[in-house]
C-alpha cells in the first residue's frame, strides 16, 4: 500500500504531524526554558532553604554568599508571617510593619537587639531562640515601661514596672504577671509590700496609705481578706477578721479617744454587729 500523499502534478506531500508530537515538542521547550531560568537564578546566588526550629520551620528564599549562608531575602515564618531579612545589616522588616534591628543567627533573632512594633511598642535586650530571653526593656505604646528579666518575650523573674501615671512596681514576675514578692507604690502615694499571685495581692502583706492609715495582714484576690490589723491615722486600731477589704468576722476595735474604749465582738461588712437584749 502506498502511504504517500500527492498533489496535482504528482508532487508529494509529507503527512501532517500528530497533535501529541506537537505537545511533546512544546513540553520539551518549556522544560528547557524552566531549567534555564533556574540555572540563571542559581548562578545569581539565589537559593531556597528551610530551617527547622522548636516553634516550626523557617523558610528562606533569597541570596546566599559563597559558603551558602543566606544574607538577603524573604523569610516565611511558621506563624504565617512574612519578612524581609538583611543579615549583613542585622535587620528584619516584617510585613505588618514591625522592625527588628540587631544580631541574627541562623535567620533568627539572637544576641543584642531591638524590636520596634508598628503600634509604637519597643522591646530591646538579649534575644535567644528568636525571643527576648534574659535582661531587657519594654516600652509600651501607652507610656508604661518594664525593665528586668524576661523569658520567651514575657516579663519573668525580677523587674521594675513603671506606669505612665507614675505608679511603680518592683518585684517578682512570672509569665507576664506579678507573682511572688513585690512592692507597689501607686501614683496617689499608697504603698503595698508583700505577696502577689497571678497579678493580684495575695498572702501576707502590708499597705501604707497616703492619708496615714496602715494595714498589715492577709490578702486574697487583691483585697484585705483573712486576719489583719488596720491602724487609722487618727489612732483607732482594729485587729481581727477581714473580707473583701472590710472588717468582717470576730475582732477588736480600739478607739483613740481619751479612755481608749474597746469593742470586742462581731463585725459585718465594716460595721459592728450589735446584739439586742432579749425582752423578758
Amino acid at each position: 500500500m502506498n502511504n504517500r500523499y500527492t498533489y496535482g502534478g504528482g508532487r508529494r506531500r509529507r503527512p501532517p504531524k500528530s497533535t501529541s508530537s506537537i505537545l511533546l515538542i512544546l513540553l520539551a521547550v518549556a522544560a528547557f526554558l524552566v531549567a534555564l531560568v533556574f540555572l540563571v537564578i542559581y548562578l545569581m546566588g539565589y537559593r531556597y532553604m528551610k530551617i527547622t526550629t522548636p516553634d516550626g520551620d523557617i523558610k528562606f528564599y533569597g541570596k546566599v554568599d559563597s559558603t551558602g549562608t543566606p544574607f538577603d531575602g524573604k523569610l516565611y515564618l511558621s506563624d504565617g508571617s512574612v519578612a524581609q531579612v538583611d543579615m549583613a545589616a542585622g535587620k528584619v522588616v516584617y510585613a505588618n510593619g514591625d522592625v527588628y534591628e540587631g544580631e541574627l543567627l541562623k535567620l533568627q533573632r539572637s544576641g543584642q537587639g531591638k524590636i520596634t512594633f508598628a503600634d509604637g511598642q519597643v522591646c530591646e535586650g538579649m534575644f535567644a531562640d528568636d525571643e527576648l530571653n534574659g535582661s531587657g526593656r519594654i516600652a509600651f505604646a501607652n507610656g508604661d515601661v518594664y525593665e528586668g528579666e524576661l523569658e520567651d518575650g514575657m516579663m519573668d523573674g525580677f523587674g521594675t514596672y513603671t506606669w505612665a501615671n507614675g505608679g511603680v512596681y518592683i518585684g517578682d514576675y512570672s509569665k507576664g504577671m506579678r507573682h511572688g514578692q513585690g512592692k507597689y507604690i501607686s501614683a496617689e502615694g499608697n504603698t503595698y509590700e508583700g505577696g502577689y499571685v497571678n497579678d493580684r495581692k495575695e498572702g501576707k502583706g502590708s499597705e501604707t496609705f497616703a492619708n496615714g492609715d496602715v494595714y498589715t495582714g492577709d490578702y486574697l484576690g487583691d483585697t484585705r481578706t483573712g486576719e489583719g490589723t488596720y491602724t487609722w491615722a487618727n489612732g483607732d486600731v482594729y485587729t481581727g477578721g477581714f473580707k473583701n477589704g472590710d472588717m468582717d468576722g470576730q475582732g477588736v476595735y480600739t478607739w483613740a479617744d481619751g479612755d481608749h474604749r474597746t469593742y470586742t465582738g462581731t463585725f459585718r461588712e465594716g460595721a459592728i454587729v450589735r446584739t439586742l437584749p432579749e425582752e423578758g
